[in-house]
């Protein structure tokens, strides 16, 4: 089994900044790419930006230049930096990790989610 234990979600205002962490702890032998998604009411969940292990990255067109996505592979944490926020990035954010088990299995969890809400 996996854990993953999302922190640093909250309430700012536009223009602001915060900083999404996800911590990753269990089972893990590898970890292929990590990923945050987000889910706003009354839309799908979509992607906001990946890294895989490597340090390959890959962003949504709306986030692009503003949020940065980090990892520490000794943590088996990714972040996600979020700068000049707007009110429409207001969502439940989900961090998503991709991996093998010893085993040598696949695996793939999510966090628990962590609320974000831009508003003046």
């Amino acid at each position: 089994q996996v854990q993953l234990v999302e922190s640093g979600g909250g309430l700012v205002q536009p223009g602001g900044s915060l900083r999404l962490s996800c911590a990753a702890s269990g089972s893990i032998f590898k970890i292929y790419a990590w990923a945050w998604y987000r889910q706003a009411p009354g839309k799908q969940r979509e992607l906001v930006a990946t890294i895989t292990s490597g340090g390959s990255t890959n962003y949504a067109d709306s986030v692009k230049g503003r949020f940065p996505i980090s990892r520490d592979n000794a943590k088996n944490t990714v972040y996600l930096q979020m700068n000049s926020l707007k009110p429409e990035d207001t969502a439940v954010y989900y961090c998503n990790l991709g991996g093998t088990y010893y085993t040598g299995n696949y695996f793939n969890y999510w966090g628990q989610g962590t609320q974000v809400t831009v508003s003046s």
